[in-house]
């Protein structure tokens, strides 16, 4: 990917900023100086986030409360991605949900949300922002997709479909981009210590220690995976071999070992 021709000034809007890998993306980009757009469903603690980041570091931002699952909500934040006036150098497409039931038993309505929030507000931000950030000939987009997508799942399988589309996604609009001085990444990390599992009511306590991530190391691998030009990042050694080991491996041994868990 040619690197990004112009240094990045402009505004980093952040999605699903309150929490987790958004806020550790949020507090990340801001020690960097980045003045930001945060973006969540919950006005109090978008408030409380913004408060925190502008007194910690002196930046300037911005909140803007959107339910992405939403055609509405992904049109109020396409709308601010694609200003020129204020323009969105960076994208970080974080906001997503997860199911952990197996599928038919939650009900339609629960699947359509998750596909609609994890995979329509990342088409359609993703869109805003190759339009606004080719014109002005910079930016860069990353779109946090998952280790998940790499592999068959039963008790989440939209998630992991979702995810596969995600990093697809992003690897074939890359090619499209290459010349245009913006980037796209595509960050895939594994099990991550934050509030997603909790919130979507999963039982992890069968998960190994060794295989759960620190939000923070998560950012910094993927941020620097994206500036130096790579377009698919799997942060940790350890996830970069269970992904080796997961390509060399007859799909049917995969789907065999997955069953069982």
């Amino acid at each position: 990917m040619t690197a990004v021709a112009r240094p990045l000034q402009g505004y980093a809007l952040v999605t699903g900023a309150t929490a987790g890998l958004g806020a550790s993306f949020a507090r990340r980009l801001a020690a960097e100086g980045r003045d930001l757009v945060l973006v969540a469903r919950t006005p109090d603690r978008l408030d409380s986030v913004a408060a925190e980041l502008r007194g910690r570091f002196g930046v300037q931002v911005e909140v803007l409360p959107a339910d992405l699952s939403t055609a509405d909500g992904c049109a109020t934040v396409a709308a601010r991605v694609g200003e020129s006036e204020r323009p969105v150098d960076t994208l970080v497409n974080n906001a997503g949900i997860g199911l952990y039931r197996p599928f038919g038993e939650a009900p339609l309505a629960e699947e359509q949300r998750l596909l609609d929030l994890n995979v329509g507000s990342v088409l359609a931000l993703t869109h805003a922002a190759v339009r606004a950030m080719t014109a002005r000939g910079r930016g860069e987009i990353i779109n946090v997709s998952s280790v998940a997508g790499f592999v068959p799942r039963g008790p989440s399988t939209t998630y992991a479909a979702g995810k596969a589309w995600v990093t697809s996604f992003s690897e074939g609009v890359s090619l499209l981009l290459s010349g245009t001085g913006v980037r796209i990444t595509a960050v895939c990390p594994g099990f991550t210590r934050t509030e997603f599992h909790a919130r979507a009511e999963a039982d992890m306590s069968g998960t190994p220690s060794w295989m759960w991530l620190d939000a923070d190391r998560v950012v910094a691998e993927g941020l620097a995976d994206a500036r130096g030009g790579a377009v698919i990042s799997v942060p940790s050694k350890r996830y970069k071999a269970l992904l080796l080991l997961v390509r060399v491996l007859p799909r049917s041994v995969v789907r065999r070992v997955l069953t069982r868990r």
